[in-house]
């Protein structure tokens, strides 16, 4: 018989890690351990290294990024099995897969948890014991379609009739296709039905606590919905891969229960998480909306904790407009794509192409394709240009002519004040607000406009380029000589403020870029990034400074695999 909670979620407190200068973590799903990582685990990680990234240029205050793997439930005690392994070797071996492949792929985590540490499995069963001690759990009796793939139980009304292998009837899920079976269990609920209105609440009070908005949106009417009681454990019997219900052996604590408090353990919960907590950025591919959506912030509303600050979305990946799936042979190894893209050139296509609000699309072509068009010609070739012996014999940061380009009010106005035209004052307005346009489109979860931002400058860069033709210019003449080193000039101060802003996405192309540009550790910074100051009669600290050495070509041109 259902009966309220013991002790109402507690009323939302703000922050005390909030202000310039406080904490953030960001974190990463941690990875199921029941097989290799694909592309679309690779996604979520690079999204917050490259928001981590570019929160340190910043100097925003202290950050760390958390993944890791999931390593209990019914999914990796089957596959154990199936492969004549016990389980704790299997998550082992996976786990070291993932550290790997989130290594080549230069994400800089800070931490990374395996739910089978003890540290983790102490802040579950603390954790446990919060909702028990509130009265949001109680024992009963619970049946209905069990996945075991997705590892939860699923409402009638989001699953399909199938036939399987041997043409009989099945019921699938009908967002994976995954098969479903009738479960009855006697199980620990969790009053899942008793915080429709806090959740609603706290929704309404932060209208940007889920981003993007259609994802906002969908849990708004999930919360208009049915919000049935939620099974948190599986009968011992059937789940031994996981940790026991304290003071209760015969079950097991639901994995996806065991998985949420990933982001509690590694902040030190119960003792020390509150020095970040609730400072947290989780990003999360749409699959897992609702746990993370629903279900987290009502189990730590239960448990007195304010559910994470921003929960960020994005969709998945398809592999020639196919769902990846291991029957069609499809799964994409990021481990392969670094090796034929090189690890900037696997990060920025999926940074560049990602899009959070709707799925997108993977073919060899179409990376090869980006990757040459923007990486290696536009960008890498615009900095060959600008710093070949024959256009910049002396290897040097060229001074700027005011009276080549005078400052104007009107683009307009500028005929016959100088050698500039109004598509070179388009350029410079463009560059000059291209920093704030790439912060606002970062802390937006949108890292593909940023992008979108930067490569449209460097095609107008080399436009201007082209256009004003300096190997043409006669270097004899006086005149001529300040117009070139204006062009350069202009040109350098464009690449640097590229170099830097691509730092998150592709940072050794970006350290390259830099080095070349003799733009030291120190001044590498957003806070402190300028462009173009002779512009506004204020000096340039690069102006006369010495190259650096040449590292040869910025980014090689790929070949068809």
């Amino acid at each position: 018989m259902w009966r309220p909670p013991r002790r109402l979620p507690r009323p939302l407190r703000r922050s005390a890690a909030s202000g310039p200068g406080r904490r953030l973590l960001l974190s990463t799903p941690i990875f199921y351990a029941n097989g290799p990582p694909h592309i679309g685990h690779l996604y979520s990680a690079l999204l917050a290294d490259a928001l981590l990234r570019h929160r340190r240029l910043r100097a925003a205050g202290p950050a760390r990024l958390c993944t890791g793997t999931d390593e209990h439930g019914l999914k990796i005690q089957q596959a154990a099995a199936a492969a004549g392994t016990p389980p704790a070797e299997l998550c082992q071996r996976i786990s070291g897969l993932f550290r790997q492949a989130l290594t080549q792929a230069g994400v800089a985590y800070t931490d990374f948890t395996r739910t089978s540490e003890p540290r983790h499995q102490r802040a579950v069963r603390h954790f446990w014991g919060a909702l028990w001690d509130g009265g949001t759990l109680y024992k009963g009796a619970y049946e209905g379609w069990y996945c075991t793939a997705e590892e939860s139980f699923l409402p009638e009304s989001q699953l399909a009739e199938r036939t399987d292998a041997q043409g009989r009837p099945c019921k699938v899920s009908l967002e994976t296709g995954h098969e479903v079976h009738w479960t009855k269990e006697e199980n620990y609920m969790f009053r899942l039905s008793a915080f429709r209105d806090p959740l609603q609440n706290w929704l309404r009070d932060n209208p940007r606590a889920i981003f993007p908005d259609p994802f906002y949106q969908c849990v708004l009417r999930w919360l208009d919905e049915d919000l049935p009681d939620l099974s948190v454990s599986r009968e011992r019997s059937r789940l031994q891969w996981g940790i026991p219900v304290p003071s209760d052996p015969t079950q097991t604590i639901y994995v996806w229960v065991d998985a949420l408090v990933n982001y509690l353990s590694v902040v030190g919960y119960p003792e020390s998480h509150g020095t970040w907590w609730p400072a947290v950025h989780h990003v999360v591919g749409k699959d897992i909306l609702k746990f993370h959506a629903l279900y987290w912030p009502a189990l730590l509303l239960a448990a007195g904790l304010e559910p994470p600050e921003r929960i960020l979305v994005h969709s998945h990946w398809t592999v020639r407009g196919q769902k990846m799936s291991k029957s069609l042979g499809n799964v994409v190894d990021p481990g392969v794509c670094v090796g034929q893209y090189g690890v900037d050139g696997f990060r920025y296509f999926l940074l560049r192409q990602g899009v959070p609000e709707r799925d997108c699309d993977y073919y060899d072509e179409k990376v090869v394709k980006l990757v040459n068009s923007e990486l290696a010609d536009a960008l890498g070739g615009l900095l060959n240009r600008t710093t070949a012996p024959s256009i910049n014999p002396s290897n040097t940061y060229p001074r700027f002519s005011e009276s080549c380009f005078p400052k104007v009010l009107d683009p307009r106005e500028a005929k016959g004040t100088g050698r500039a035209c109004a598509e070179d004052y388009e350029l410079v307005a463009a560059v000059a607000s291209l920093p704030a346009q790439v912060d606002s489109y970062f802390k937006s979860f949108q890292i593909y406009k940023a992008l979108e931002c930067v490569a449209q400058c460097v095609r107008q860069t080399n436009g201007f380029f082209q256009r004003h033709r300096p190997w043409k210019l006669d270097r004899r003449d006086a005149t001529e000589q300040l117009w070139l080193d204006t062009i350069l000039h202009i040109t350098l101060e464009c690449l640097r403020v590229y170099g830097t802003l691509l730092q998150p996405v592709v940072p050794h192309t970006a350290d390259k870029l830099l080095s070349r540009l003799a733009v030291g550790p120190g001044e590498r910074g957003l806070s402190g990034l300028i462009f173009l100051a002779r512009y506004d009669g204020k000096p340039c600290p690069f102006e006369g400074r010495q190259l650096g050495p040449d590292t040869g070509i910025l980014f090689p041109r790929l070949g068809k695999s």
